[in-house]
């Protein structure tokens, strides 16, 4: 089985893009559920950004949008499933756009615990800049990094998601 220094390795060779996507526990919570992603109220240029086989990390900043109570942690990791991107309508008035994602179960992960290990946070007073457009792109070795951090077991996660095999 290879380690995961191979798996990070082999990762930056994939076509794969490695995204975080912003928004409160509560509402994540839901997306968790129906297997799918949506961004900044349901706009659908964000999601066009993506591809199938891409991966999306979300991060709370709090527990409600609103009203919650601070999170600053990294809450649900999964994976596009497809290049389809569709609306749904939540409401007479609300009708967003999403995507399929398949998630994996995790732990969440407070980005206190990371801040001196990710390059968009390293050394950055201001490490919360980049979280207020919503969403964004990130390298395969920052990913890799949360990943490993909110995966319970792993060996078992890095097989899960296909970044390596068993022997």
């Amino acid at each position: 089985m290879r380690s995961a220094t191979e798996a990070l390795k082999s990762l930056e060779t994939t076509d794969s893009r490695y995204w975080i996507g912003v928004v409160s526990a509560s509402h994540l919570s839901v997306a968790v559920e129906g297997g799918f992603a949506q961004l900044c109220h349901g706009k659908a240029a964000l999601l066009r950004q993506m591809s199938q086989d891409d991966w999306m990390i979300y991060y709370s900043p709090r527990t409600d949008i609103s009203t919650g109570k601070p999170l600053q942690a990294f809450t649900a990791i999964g994976q596009i499933t497809d290049d389809r991107i569709y609306q749904y309508q939540m409401s007479e008035s609300f009708v967003p756009f999403r995507r399929d994602l398949r998630y994996l179960p995790c732990r969440e992960v407070k980005i206190a615990t990371l801040l001196d290990k990710l390059s968009f946070t390293r050394e950055n007073r201001n490490w919360g800049f980049p979280f207020r457009k919503g969403h964004f792109e990130i390298g395969a070795e920052d990913f890799m990094i949360i990943a490993s951090s909110m995966l319970e077991d792993e060996t078992q996660s890095l097989l899960d998601i296909g970044l390596i095999q068993k022997c």
